[in-house]
């Protein structure tokens, strides 16, 4: 989902909720319920998810935010402010608006109503601060939004995971992507100041401090628009099975890349048709990373960590093959820089940011640098972004 921002409710990238609560009642004459969710960055760890491996996120200070209230009747009446649209629907009849943005709302709705649970019609206004198509996972917040909003105004007692699986199944059956559900998790799950190392197979978790003493989080914004929908991603997701399937022959315990070894891989995937080999290789190796990276911040050691991203970054490039030639760019000008500790490319791939880890003294000029290099090589003006490490979703006050 792509949100754009709305100028009357999104000053100098902060959300204004009395603002939005203003949109509200001007809107629908009543006070509404206001519930914040961000949108999430991974460490490290990508394309582990499906793959029922390891990852690394967290949750940050760019969210989404939904003014709601019940109405009588099934009538649905929704408002979103970045995209100055309207939906208007039924209960009786939740199907695809035609619109992204409605969308996400409906498939959730529609989750929550296949189990029998009873709903009125409701009000929304929606608005979000997430940055633009910069693979921060705006739809896996809205969705989070939407569930924890009616989950409190009609008092149905899911808990968090309920509402984490709602949402990543609205998003797979709805909206048609195959995600994972790391980042309905972290927007759920986020704590100020922790990364969540998440099991993708069994969603036990162990939140982690990082402790960025003297460093920054930064994304470049590359501004290559990608779909997680796109043909590429799901026939990664298809390469992993076919590699699975082949693992299976000698190894049937081996139900998903997890189980993998990288002896396994060797042995059984190297003479495989395509890049089946290269796929599993890299998700292998890249579950691996999440469990060494979290022992790196056991101990503090932020350099060690980094160079798992930046040796992240060269198999997401050139194993799974879903980079693009701005994102590599941006990554070869962080591996040269020294003031840049570690950088990768973060989300499904084809676009999107590199997220940095970037010593605090040096941080406007590495800003400056990068931006310079990257508009006399695409002539593109580069945007970033100084991310900190917040909560999860939750009612705003």
């Amino acid at each position: 989902m792509v949100l754009y921002y709305s100028f009357d409710v999104y000053l100098a990238g902060i959300m204004d909720v009395s603002l939005l609560k203003e949109n509200f009642r001007k809107h629908f004459a009543e006070e509404p319920l206001v519930v914040r969710s961000p949108g999430r960055i991974n460490l490290i760890g990508e394309h582990t998810d499906y793959n029922e491996g390891f990852v690394l996120p967290a949750a940050i200070d760019k969210a989404v935010y939904i003014a709601i209230s019940k109405r009588a009747g099934d009538e649905l009446h929704w408002i979103s402010l970045d995209m100055n649209s309207r939906y208007s629907g039924s209960l009786r009849k939740i199907e695809k608006s035609g619109e992204h943005w409605p969308d996400y709302l409906l498939g959730v709705t529609d989750q929550l109503q296949k189990p029998g649970v009873t709903l009125t019609g409701f009000n929304v206004v929606l608005a979000g601060e997430v940055p633009i198509g910069a693979g921060l996972s705006s739809s896996a917040a809205v969705e989070c939004a939407t569930v924890f909003a009616l989950n409190e105004i009609f008092k149905l007692g899911l808990d968090k995971l309920q509402m984490v699986k709602l949402s990543q199944k609205a998003e797979n059956e709805f909206a048609g992507v195959k995600c994972g559900i790391m980042d309905q998790f972290a927007s759920m799950f986020g704590k100020a100041g922790h990364v969540i190392q998440l099991d993708c197979r069994s969603l036990d978790y162990v939140y982690y401090p990082l402790e960025l003493k003297g460093y920054k989080i930064v994304l470049f914004d590359t501004q290559v628009k990608h779909s997680l929908a796109s043909t590429e991603y799901n026939i990664r997701r298809e390469e992993c099975e076919r590699g699975v399937a082949l693992l299976q022959k000698k190894y049937p315990h081996v139900k998903s890349l997890r189980d993998a070894t990288m002896q396994m891989v060797n042995e059984q995937l190297k003479n495989a048709e395509g890049r089946i080999y290269d796929r599993c290789r890299f998700v292998v190796e890249e579950i691996e990373r999440v469990r060494q990276a979290c022992i790196d911040l056991q101990g503090g050691n932020i350099e060690a960590f980094g160079k798992k991203m930046f040796a992240a970054h060269a198999g997401l490039s050139r194993m799974y093959e879903v980079s693009c030639e701005e994102l590599d760019f941006l990554a070869d000008l962080a591996v040269e820089e020294p003031a840049v500790v570690g950088a990768r490319m973060m989300g499904g791939g084809f676009g999107g940011c590199t997220i940095n880890i970037i010593s605090e003294s040096a941080l406007q000029a590495v800003i400056e640098k990068f931006s310079n290099a990257y508009r006399q090589k695409f002539a593109v003006d580069l945007k970033s972004y100084i991310v900190e490490i917040k909560d999860g979703t939750s009612v705003e006050q």
